[in-house]
């Protein structure tokens, strides 16, 4: 089975590598962080201009049509340079259950301005004791509006976002999902502390109301479409990580190359990896569990057998 990727494929990790690489740099992250929202507004510009916020979303919208390995690419070097912009909230969490299970309105009237990079969508998937597909927050119908009642952790990017996809129960074993207005009444956000220094928001409902033209999907079966997203932000957390690990891997390298101890390289003492593998042929450079020449043509100790010599 072929794993390469194809031409569009590598054109568009390529196009987001350049875009990322030129704009997120060390003295950029520092002045996000400082800021106050944590965003950079205008790498989320350019990825616009580029199309890439609407990479995975249908033509008739403004995207460009293509899948979700297209999007777990551009993930990818999103968590390569740690970006701080909030595509998975908004392309995974909010875009993509919209193209895929919305109405024709509810496509027209955020999808379009998601590609645009004029909206910010995330989704609120965290209670504290449950599981997602289980949410306490509860849904109830009073009119013309279903009012929303619980509490949602860890909501990524709530504070910009523009709609908040809530999972609520409407009945027994019955689960709705609700696009939500974050900033609508009986909606109070507070801001959370995160060890990845990403925003996220705790938000707490209180008769939150909601359209019923905001509904996605059947109020009451919205189970299977919860499942179906629940895949898709695993895979896409997947992606962010493996961006995060292969960079960590480069850089961890280039310091053993550089870091002298006892007047030679440390690269040179034991087996360590030059670089992750090449995309292509699994090789670029790995060299676990072998030993390595330093520069000078000298063999670092080979590793200790079970009764204790060298071999």
């Amino acid at each position: 089975m072929d794993f390469a990727l194809n031409e569009e494929q590598e054109a568009v990790r390529d196009l987001a590598k350049q875009i990322l690489d030129g704009h997120v740099t060390q003295e950029r992250l520092k002045e996000i962080e400082a800021g106050t929202q944590g965003i950079d507004r205008r790498l989320w510009a350019e990825l616009a201009r580029a199309n890439l916020l609407g990479i995975a979303l249908p033509e008739d919208v403004g995207g460009s049509g293509l899948g979700f390995l297209e999007l777990f690419l551009l993930l990818e070097q999103a968590g390569r340079t740690v970006a701080p912009v909030p595509l998975l909230p908004t392309l995974v969490l909010g875009a993509l259950p919209i193209a895929e299970h919305g109405t024709p309105e509810q496509r027209r009237r955020y999808l379009p301005p998601v590609v645009a990079g004029d909206l910010v969508l995330t989704a609120a998937l965290v209670e504290v004791g449950t599981e997602p597909t289980r949410p306490v927050t509860v849904a109830r119908r009073d009119g013309a509006v279903w009012r929303l009642d619980g509490v949602k952790i860890c909501v990524p990017a709530a504070h910009v976002a523009g709609r908040v996809l809530v999972p609520a129960a409407t009945g027994e074993d019955a689960v709705g999902l609700f696009l939500l207005d974050p900033t609508a009444d009986g909606v109070h956000a507070d801001d959370q502390q995160t060890t990845s220094h990403q925003p996220e928001s705790r938000l707490e409902l209180a008769g939150a109301p909601v359209a019923i033209e905001d509904v996605l999907g059947d109020p009451e079966g919205g189970g299977p479409v919860l499942d179906w997203l629940l895949e898709r932000a695993t895979v896409a957390y997947c992606a962010l990580a493996v961006g995060v690990c292969e960079e960590a891997v480069r850089l961890t390298a280039e310091y053993t190359k550089t870091r002298e101890q006892f007047d030679r390289v440390i690269a040179s003492f034991q087996a360590v990896g030059l670089g992750p593998p090449s995309r292509r042929g699994g090789g670029g450079g790995q060299v676990l569990g072998r030993r390595r020449r330093s520069a000078g043509g000298a063999r670092g100790p080979a590793p200790a057998r079970r009764d204790g010599r060298r071999s």
